[in-house]
């Protein structure tokens, strides 16, 4: 029967394989895993020096951009606040910190509120009197008030343009008047004055 023996070539000796340890012991080589491992950790070393390093430049760089802090760069730990949901003071709290915050905010809706405020500014400066410079006693006066006076007094008349004939195939053009005024209450606004509305009649309808 042949063996493999016969295979080998001349000069080759036949290594008796040491069975004692139970494993084979030749083919691992503890050298080659240490080394990677020395390399990973120093490259993990290296990584986080060096990430650390550039954080604090670019740290450096903006606080000399942005300049030293200020009341408009102060800083609130938001975590003192707690709960908002359920502490009614905590609440308070915050709406006082908001309203400190410099403009522009951020809106908390879709900015009905801020164009209810807008028209609502506006109707004060519409329909009372105010001051337009008080030094100089200029005073503005309600719209209605400025409409009768203009009907009384009528606006001054332009002079007459001075035309020159038309080319043929020209026409002269022609202006119509706008269908509406230029403002209007935004739907936010028209709800809210349909339910004020309602709730005033469904009062009076109790009272009666």
């Amino acid at each position: 029967m042949p063996t493999h023996n016969e295979h080998l070539p001349e000069g080759h000796k036949n290594e008796e394989i040491d069975t004692s340890l139970g494993y084979e012991a030749s083919d691992v080589k503890i050298t080659g895993i240490l080394v990677f491992l020395i390399a990973m950790g120093i490259f993990v070393v290296v990584t986080a020096v060096t990430c650390y390093g550039i954080g604090k430049v670019l740290n450096a760089h903006l606080d000399k951009e942005d300049g030293p802090n200020s009341r408009w760069t102060k800083t609130v730990d938001v975590r003192q606040l707690g709960n908002l949901p359920s502490n009614a003071a905590l609440q308070n709290k915050m709406a006082e910190i908001t309203q400190t915050f410099p403009a522009p905010r951020v809106q908390v809706d879709d900015g009905n509120e801020d164009v209810a405020d807008l028209h609502a500014r506006e109707d004060i400066l519409l329909d009372h009197y105010t001051w337009a410079n008080q030094a100089k006693g200029q005073v503005r006066i309600p719209i209605e008030r400025a409409m009768e006076i203009i009907a009384q007094r009528g606006l001054p008349v332009a002079p007459a343009a001075q035309t020159e004939p038309l080319m043929t195939g020209d026409s002269r053009p022609t202006v119509t008047m706008p269908l509406t005024d230029g403002f209007a209450r935004t739907t936010f606004e028209q709800d809210e004055a349909e339910a004020h509305s309602k709730a005033v009649a469904a009062n009076d309808a109790a009272t009666q």
